[in-house]
């Protein structure tokens, strides 16, 4: 077999057809089948996405009548792994192609710089590399700023300082705004704000070798919602959008943040530390104060935040919280349309008194282990205390789906870009 394969979607079995894999060949055609009346079934076709890469095929071409948009992306999905993030070519008239290629693009961009190792990809390196890509595709509509190490703490970021000050690697806090409208005053839209811990040791609460051994990933947010707003602009975005990143590294060191400490916050809010692994809402408090401070409609965060979430869906959703619920009515419908499971789970104003404090407002965590009952809803329930307007507006992504240790059935080992067209879509949406 030639390095670049003929993919067809077929609904007729062939005479070399194999059961076990639903594929023939002949030659450099692959014809993978679906029964005509489960034509659609897209876990199938990621599936066979999988099992085509396993046979060592370098790139693939999509080909014949019965592939729709949805399952040419299934298929990429399920094709696409490190070394062939962007190895597919899409078939169809030029706005789906170029649609596709674009997502995949994108996708392909958050995939590899989740999959950077964390020596590579340190907090001030992950901000430039956002503000590069997104700077990239529309310089004269972009302006940013980073705020690095001591900056941080005398402007107020708490959050971020504390969590990364312990690192020789320094916490940076990147704030960019997309502005297209070519109005100074102009109202912002929206604000995306991503976590990005580049790497999780758990600090002073530290992690055992096996929980930390995946922890480049949980700058995973970071990457998303970046990758999110490049796929909007590439789209046509029309609007202004800031994207706030809280970038740092949860390292042990004398310096390092230590249980018991107590943060005090911009808005006010005082925590203690009860669990030097419950960083990301740390670093998202800020981001979500910078938001609000915007007076913008919508704030979205995305975070690798809870192993709660990943429990409770599997791995195969990313957990949706949201106090409005006009917020996670329009993420589901969006995530369903573009095969980007979501779910929803609880979340009300009294989760933000789930984790008590004699000593300041609130604790980060509790000292049980994973936050105790409903842990990703108390660590949510946190995040609403940085919200203003009682979280109108305000969506809490918990990307559960966001990486994968090891390989399975449906994807390779590595990031998947789980959530990117869930975003992308509330951004587009009019």
């Amino acid at each position: 077999m030639s390095n670049t394969a003929l993919i067809k979607l077929t609904t007729e079995k062939a005479t070399n057809w194999q059961a076990a894999s639903q594929l023939s060949f002949q030659g450099d055609e692959i014809s993978i089948f679906i029964e005509a009346e489960n034509v659609s079934n897209l876990r199938k076709i990621q599936q066979a996405g999988r099992k085509i890469e396993a046979l060592g095929v370098k790139q693939v071409q999509l080909i014949g009548d019965n592939w729709c948009e949805l399952s040419q992306w299934a298929f990429a999905q399920g094709f696409s792994k490190v070394g062939k993030l962007d190895a597919v070519k899409f078939c169809g008239d030029s706005a789906t192609v170029d649609r596709l290629s674009n997502k995949l693009a994108v996708a392909a961009w958050a995939r590899d710089l989740i999959n950077q190792s964390p020596s590579k990809l340190v907090p001030q390196t992950l901000a430039e590399n956002a503000l590069n890509y997104i700077k990239g595709l529309a310089p004269e509509h972009v302006s940013a700023e980073i705020i690095s190490d001591q900056k941080l703490e005398q402007q107020g970021w708490t959050g971020i300082y504390n969590v990364g000050k312990g690192s020789i690697n320094k916490p940076a806090m990147l704030v960019l705004d997309y502005n297209p409208t070519g109005n100074a005053e102009a109202a912002v839209f929206a604000c995306l704000v991503g976590k990005g811990i580049t790497f999780d040791s758990g600090g002073y609460s530290i992690k055992p070798s096996a929980g930390m051994f995946s922890m480049k990933c949980d700058m995973g947010g970071a990457a998303t919602v970046t990758a999110a707003l490049a796929l909007a602009i590439k789209s046509g975005l029309n609007k202004r959008v800031k994207l706030i990143l809280c970038c740092a590294e949860n390292m042990i060191s004398s310096f390092a943040y230590k249980l018991g400490d107590i943060i005090t916050y911009k808005n006010g809010t005082s925590v203690e530390i009860a669990n030097t692994d419950a960083e990301g809402r740390l670093v998202l408090a800020d981001g979500l104060i910078a938001a609000s401070e915007t007076g913008c409609q919508m704030i979205i965060d995305a975070a690798t935040l809870t192993g709660a979430a990943m429990g409770a869906t599997g791995g195969e959703y990313n957990a949706l919280f949201a106090i409005d619920d006009t917020m996670v009515s329009k993420a589901q419908a969006i995530a369903k349309a573009e095969n980007d499971p979501a779910w929803h789970l609880p979340l009300d104003q009294f989760h933000s008194g789930k984790c008590p404090s004699a000593f300041a407002d609130t604790a980060n965590s509790t000292t049980q282990k994973g936050g105790g009952a409903g842990g990703a809803s108390n660590a949510a329930g946190f995040l609403a205390r940085f919200v203003e307007n009682d979280g109108k507006g305000w969506l809490h992504m918990d990307l559960s789906a966001c990486y994968h240790e090891h390989s399975n059935s449906m994807w390779a080992a590595g990031a998947t870009g789980s959530g990117i067209a869930t975003i992308t879509g509330l951004l587009l949406e009019q």
